[in-house]
């Protein structure tokens, strides 16, 4: 079974909660120098590191490319050096030299080089593609990059930032997609119309991750295979196939007869009819994604704190997790994920109709207020709605659901048109400045303002909150950058307009031969080194 970050927690099968279950189809085998797994693997666009920004892209070159720094397989929760063995910061905060290891190679069986790492991270800017954001912060454009990021020597890289972090915060994006190395000589080699390589490495690599891409077919499968050079020893497991299976139904089926190793998205009944089943077990990784409601604050009863406080006594986080939402999502109250660094695991609010309805009275609300409450129309989404509608009725909250496509949700979320809203919100890399900077900060919150966090979505004016953050993001002692990330939480938690209910949670169905698979909570840290059968 999977090999597990400080949270996973492996799991037996679910008890059944009905009869005994069906008779089970004669089981077949995969190869057992192959993994075979099945998911949806249509969100890929491309499987170019500086391009790719989608979740399933990601984790294959999270396989196939190395990157500067790294979260490993062996361990998810701590920031290791990964291509570089070792690095130096100025005094200044602002130049960052990294010596690489010795001895790396390319797929090719070219040496990896400094020049190379520069070559990838200055590739990202100039190709100017979605994940160009992530390094475009440390001040680095078009214009300036050469200059700013170099290699010094054939093992010396050095990069110079123009903006005023904190070096983790810097680290923590060289471990992004964006810091994956790229050899240089084979992108130039398929350069068109000056590209970069792009074209040709949307489905092709130029790597010396643990993988090398076979093929990718689009809607059909993933194929890599293991890349005997790699600086941690060759994998385990000589070639991964990943199959596009969308239907959970036959992703079911195929992990009963054997015919996939691990099926990644079935849902909580199909988990549960697997129960009783000796050769399948399920393993419960928790995720970063984060379900919450935004109160927008141009909404005038959510102007009084005891009005946003009394909202959050008004869901039934505990009775939704365990019900509906059960194995696809855990209570969690705070703006950063349980299980990364600088987390405040702590849920202050629970299911309370009597203290919320005493609340909405002190503000002046004694019998409740009319909102709507704008809601994805597909679920699970649809039915939290439902159940917040149900559960702030109970104070006299009478909650009117608007069900719309997402596109159309967040149009309206971005323009600041609605008044309560739930939605799902994401890290881009693993650093709480990630999600700090859109949950609590908003340096202006007027109308035309350029940057439009989800504070400014919410119209949350909080000049003093937004310093804290610009002061979190700037420290450079971790342990008291740690204590003002969980500071900002709490404070989020307790004053701000968004009721946070829920982390996502991944149930994954393997066949029981299978060790050392590594889930971690992003698309970052999903590892097929390690895997045994």
């Amino acid at each position: 079974m999977s090999n597990s970050w400080k949270l996973v927690f492996c799991a037996s099968l679910i008890a059944a909660a009905t009869a005994t279950a069906p008779p089970r189809p004669a089981a077949a085998a995969t190869p057992a120098d192959t993994l075979v797994v099945a998911k949806a693997i249509d969100d890929i666009i491309s499987l170019d590191p500086a391009e790719a920004y989608e979740l399933s892209g990601i984790e294959m070159i999270t396989n196939v490319y190395d990157r500067i720094m790294r979260f490993e397989a062996d361990d998810v929760t701590k920031l290791v050096g990964g291509a570089a063995e070792s690095w130096t910061i100025s005094d200044d905060g602002k130049t960052f030299t990294f010596k690489l290891r010795k001895g790396l190679t390319f797929h090719s069986g070219a040496p990896v080089t400094a020049e190379d790492a520069a070559f990838s991270l200055k590739r990202v800017v100039k190709l100017d593609k979605t994940p160009a954001f992530l390094i475009d912060q440390l001040g680095w454009t078009k214009d300036n990059v050469d200059a700013m990021v170099k290699a010094v020597d054939d093992s010396t890289l050095q990069v110079t930032i123009n903006a005023d972090f904190a070096p983790s915060l810097v680290l923590s994006l060289m471990s992004s997609v964006v810091g994956s190395i790229v050899e240089q000589k084979v992108a130039l080699e398929h350069e068109v119309n000056g590209d970069l390589g792009n074209g040709w490495l949307k489905t092709n690599s130029a790597g010396s991750g643990a993988f090398v891409l076979k093929g990718w077919k689009a809607n059909e499968s993933v194929v890599m295979e293991a890349f005997p050079g790699y600086r941690d020893g060759a994998p385990t497991i000589r070639r991964v196939v990943v199959r596009h299976v969308p239907e959970p139904a036959t992703q079911r089926l195929l992990i009963e007869k054997g015919d996939v190793d691990i099926a990644e998205n079935l849902t909580p009944d199909q988990i549960a009819g697997l129960s009783g089943d000796k050769d399948v077990a399920v393993t419960i990784a928790p995720q970063a994604t984060l379900i919450y409601v935004g109160l927008n604050l141009k909404t005038p009863p959510f102007q009084k704190l005891k009005v946003r406080q009394a909202l959050h006594d008004l869901v039934d986080y505990d009775g939704m997790a365990n019900s509906f939402l059960k194995g696809q999502f855990s209570v969690h109250e705070t703006f950063w994920p349980s299980g990364f660094w600088a987390s405040l695991d702590k849920n202050e609010y629970a299911f309370d109709p009597a203290k919320a309805k005493a609340l909405l009275a002190e503000a002046g609300y004694p019998n409740g207020f009319d909102v709507t409450l704008d809601t994805p129309n597909s679920s699970p989404y649809l039915n939290i709605a439902q159940s917040i509608q149900a559960t702030m009725a109970q104070a006299g909250v009478k909650v009117t659901l608007v069900p719309e496509e997402q596109k159309t949700l967040l149009t309206k979320y971005r323009a600041r048109q609605h008044q309560m809203l739930l939605v799902y919100w994401g890290p881009d890399y693993m650093d709480p400045h990630t999600n700090a900077d859109s949950f609590a900060r908003n340096p202006d919150n007027s109308d035309n303002a350029k940057s439009k966090p989800l504070a400014w979505r919410n119209a949350w004016d909080i000049p003093e909150i937004t310093k804290m953050s610009d002061a979190a993001v700037r420290e450079r002692d971790p342990a008291e950058r740690e204590e003002m990330y969980k500071d900002l939480q709490a404070k989020v938690m307790d004053e701000g307009p968004f009721i946070i209910m829920f982390q996502e949670t991944k149930q994954l169905a393997e066949r029981a031969n299978v060790r050392n698979f590594v889930f971690g909570p992003t698309a970052d840290v999903v590892f097929y080194r390690l895997v045994t059968k």
